[in-house]
């Protein structure tokens, strides 16, 4: 007969008070996992128990309310929609402290109504338990000397989706989501960043920068440089790949030898609202994935900064695509937002990037015509889409009315509506195929010395215009449909 150990199972509590609540959830999880680990220790070392299974849960909030919440229509979140009860499980609530203060905090003041903190039924997989325990790695299938899930939890894809996300989960038992992910699916995403990026998840800012070249990172350090030399500037440290970081604007950083598939840099602020940048390279694929596991950490907003080409004739090189509309030929979404789905601009976000072109550029009201068009991005998945029969890509591109085309923002756009994240589109013109301008090396490295600076600082300024913003303002209701979590 096999049993479980697991390290008991607490009472429930209720809180009318929103760090209180986190405080216990941060002991409930120190305490799961930390039995977790003691006993995967004991096992690597001694051997696995006989018929015995080990096995500690997430902590969990659960919410009940018998009535409709007067809430203020002007927000988006911070309430749910209906009667019932809702729950959540928690990971790491130590990294997600001041997000979950605040929206417990807004759940138990719109409705008057205690939250409850307990253990959920969810086990934590003990991949995830031992994450944050450099000394300890589970091994590979069959190096153990045991078989793994005999003993321990391992990760499970029926609570590890986006079922909630993409409005097709089915509540289980009456109770309805709390927020848009599970404990395992941010604990999946969170490993899956530390991957692809080598930087620790702690460093992530609440505004997001997305580019598709290396050359925007010597100048993002270069900025972070002058401001860690500006006493009054807010920001207090620099990270880069590989989680070395400075706080004195001289001091060196090691060489990596081999960079991450997307390198990412941090601008750090006390307050957690200073501005990280990804590299994702090139590809609607590379787009996905880094947002996939970027929403979980619920930034404020993400912007791709980024280079296109240029689909009309009055364009020049170095002109910018403010996106007002997306063409997505990306395919890479289709399976999780119909591509009947439009996604709509969002005026905080396009205010903010158009006051920003004009102060860093100067230009003001109808001349900033001259170097910045709006319209339609058309995203495509296929980088060498010249090559072939271009009758069929052009008219599309055409009847869409597309000024611009590239492999990125649409997907970027699509995964923020889709995650409900504030998302816009900046982009570059770097060449423009129709009209014979193709991007040569030549033609390129000018381009790259004259422009990229100031690009990639008019994405800055406006992260910090929107990180003045209140977080009721910038969360567009756009984002949210008629069912929606009370989680931001």
């Amino acid at each position: 007969m096999i049993t479980t150990k697991h390290p008991g199972h607490p009472p429930d509590e209720s809180f009318n008070d929103a760090t209180e609540a986190v405080d216990r959830l941060e002991l409930l999880y120190r305490q799961a996992t930390g039995f977790i680990c003691e006993e995967f220790s004991r096992a690597m070392a001694d051997g696995a128990p006989d018929n015995q299974r080990i096995r500690a849960f997430y902590p969990e909030i659960r919410f009940s309310t018998l009535t409709f919440a007067q809430v203020d229509s002007r927000l988006s979140f911070g309430h749910v929609s209906a009667p019932g009860t809702y729950a959540t499980t928690v990971t790491r609530p130590d990294l997600f402290r001041n997000y979950l203060i605040q929206q417990i905090g807004l759940l138990i003041r719109n409705h008057g109504q205690p939250v409850t903190i307990g253990v959920s039924a969810t086990p934590i997989p003990v991949h995830f338990a031992v994450a944050s325990r450099p000394d300890l790695t589970v091994p590979q299938d069959g190096a153990a000397g045991f078989t793994l899930r005999d003993v321990f939890d391992v990760p499970d894809l029926s609570t590890t989706n986006d079922d909630i996300v993409n409005g097709t989960y089915q509540p289980a038992n009456g109770t309805g989501p709390l927020s848009l992910f599970t404990a395992q699916r941010v604990d999946y995403s969170l490993a899956r960043l530390t991957h692809y990026t080598a930087t620790s998840t702690e460093h992530f800012q609440n505004h997001v920068l997305f580019t598709n070249y290396q050359f925007y990172v010597a100048e993002f350090e270069a900025y972070a440089r002058a401001q860690l030399a500006d006493p009054n500037s807010g920001y207090t440290s620099f990270v880069s790949t590989g989680d070395h970081q400075i706080t004195d604007p001289s001091a060196k950083i090691p060489d990596i030898a081999k960079l991450p598939q997307m390198p990412t840099y941090h601008l750090k602020r006390d307050d957690g609202n200073g501005i990280t940048l990804v590299n994702i390279g090139v590809g609607p694929s590379n787009a996905k994935t880094a947002t996939d596991h970027i929403a979980v950490l619920r930034p404020h907003a993400w912007l791709m900064v980024g280079h296109c080409a240029g689909l009309r004739n009055t364009q020049a090189l170095g002109d910018f695509v403010l996106a007002h509309g997306y063409l997505r030929e990306d395919h890479v979404l289709d399976d999780d937002l119909p591509i009947w789905t439009p996604i709509p601009a969002l005026a905080e976000i396009q205010v903010a990037l158009e006051e920003a072109v004009a102060e860093i550029t100067e230009y003001e009201g109808f001349d900033l015509k001259r170097i910045m068009r709006t319209g339609t991005v058309a995203t495509i998945d296929n980088r060498n889409w010249e090559l072939r029969d271009q009758s069929g890509p052009v008219q599309r591109l055409s009847q869409s009315r597309a000024i611009a085309l590239d492999m990125e923002s649409a997907t970027i756009a699509a995964n923020g509506y889709r995650f409900r994240v504030p998302y816009g589109t900046l982009l570059c013109v770097s060449d423009k195929p129709l009209h014979g301008e193709l991007k040569l090396p030549g033609m390129a490295s000018d381009f790259y010395r004259t422009q990229v600076a100031r690009h990639l600082q008019i994405g800055i300024r406006a992260m910090e215009r929107l990180r003045g913003m209140p977080l009721e303002r910038l969360h567009s209701r756009k984002l949210r449909s008629f069912d929606e979590t009370a989680f931001l």
